[in-house]
């Protein structure tokens, strides 16, 4: 049976092969793995195997896991960890995430935002965030509408305590090919037009386990891959 370590190392090759079909290099394009919903011992696999960038979806959950993390590596190599959060944001646990995480890939709201700025402590370096976009204009799927996407950004530039980093969609999933690519460009001509009126952005981060190919052909420089790391995901616990 594939470890996380070997899981790892085949999504790093998958990494490799697409950015070189693209005509780019692997090394401009980063790997964070979805570890929600499992457990504290498969994030300290993935450690073990080198990876450093983690993705959750539910705060009350990541913060038990990172407290677990902690506690088994030391405080020094945990805080050579990177935390995102990357799922959908309520106003009432803005507070837990502006502490706890280093990104948050999903602030689709000015209130959001706002909230994170006055709740980031002095003490810690500003909160790296992504502006999420429903390039797909699915009703139930979270994200700014692609004709904010630019108002946003620079309504999250302007706030203290938040550096604004670039956008991030989830389009919608068993897309056939070409759709996946069209939405992918779509958030890359976002990005592009963020970054033309005056913004400074690094970051656009889409693909995952099933479409990164497509998303790195578009332009991903992060990747969120869950499944084909982690296996099957495990019962979401819906805390936060």
């Amino acid at each position: 049976m594939a470890t996380i370590g070997d899981n790892l190392q085949a999504v790093r090759k998958r990494l490799a092969a697409a950015a070189r079909i693209a005509g780019r290099d692997p090394a401009a394009i980063r790997l964070l793995a979805v570890s929600k919903t499992h457990p504290a011992e498969a994030i300290l696999q993935g450690v073990e195997a080198g990876q450093c960038a983690f993705g959750e979806n539910y705060a009350q959950e990541a913060a038990r896991k990172m407290d677990a993390v902690s506690l088994a590596l030391g405080t020094a190599v945990a805080r050579s960890l990177e935390w995102h959060m990357i799922g959908p944001l309520q106003s009432n646990k803005t507070r837990l995430v502006a502490v706890r995480f280093d990104w948050v890939q999903s602030v689709d709201r000015e209130k959001i935002a706002q909230r994170l700025s006055a709740q980031r402590p002095e003490g810690l370096a500003p909160i790296n965030v992504l502006v999420q976009v429903n390039v797909s204009g699915e009703v139930s799927k979270s994200g700014v509408a692609p004709q904010g996407a630019v108002a946003l950004a620079r309504a999250v530039a302007r706030l203290p305590r938040l550096r604004l980093r670039g956008l991030m969609a989830i389009p919608e999933p068993g897309a056939d090919g070409a759709l996946q690519r069209e939405r992918f460009r779509l958030l890359r001509e976002l990005f592009e037009a963020t970054g033309a009126s005056g913004l400074a952005l690094d970051t656009l981060s889409m693909g995952m386990s099933d479409d990164m190919e497509a998303a790195i052909a578009e332009g991903a420089t992060m990747v969120r891959i869950g499944t084909a790391i982690f296996g099957a995901r495990i019962g979401a616990r819906r805390v936060a």
